[in-house]
């Protein structure tokens, strides 16, 4: 064991006789130092050149968006423009229709009563028409039946002179009877 802590005292003395310079590992430590420093500002430009252009892109992306939301905007708008125009115009397509078929309906009622009315009148006329020809039959009958009655009457009690005499009576009055 004496040899062990007379090394590990020859070890300790050495180390401290090797200066803050001397040591391996600070000259690493500063060399690595120095090569973070002088490749920070090309990467560190290299980043930040990255995010600038990532920065543009979406930038960029961001603007699109709003530019194609704004036209999306003024399509829905005019759309909504054309749909109540549309929505005007066939209001007034159905409410041109629903006049246009009151009138057709009016003057359907119209031709109606007046077809009617027509009928009516032809029908009253035939009627009358019927009732002068019944009428005229009546007479027509009675007047043969007088006729007739009148014959028999004359013939069967009339002497055959007193017939002659009207006989010819008549036949004077019948000039006067035609015109």
């Amino acid at each position: 064991m004496l040899v062990s802590v007379a090394q590990a005292a020859e070890a300790a003395g050495e180390a401290a006789k090797v200066g803050f310079f001397s040591d391996p590992e600070t000259w690493i430590a500063i060399t690595w130092l120095i090569v973070v420093g002088l490749l920070f500002r090309p990467v560190a430009r290299g980043i930040t050149g990255a995010l600038d252009k990532r920065r543009d892109r979406i930038s960029q992306r961001i603007e699109d968006a709003e530019r194609l939301r704004a036209e999306a905007q003024e399509m829905l708008a005019a759309y909504q423009k054309k749909q109540r125009e549309a929505l005007k115009e066939a209001q007034a397509i159905i409410a041109q229709a629903k006049a246009e078929a009151e009138r057709l309906a009016a003057e359907a009622s119209k031709e109606l009563d007046e077809t009617l009315k027509r009928r009516e009148r032809q029908a009253l006329d035939r009627i009358s028409q019927a009732e002068a020809d019944a009428l005229r039959e009546v007479r027509n009958t009675a007047i043969d039946i007088a006729v007739a009655a009148a014959r028999r009457l004359l013939a069967e009690n009339l002497p055959a002179e007193k017939a002659a005499e009207l006989i010819d009576a008549a036949i004077k009055d019948l000039p006067t009877k035609f015109h």
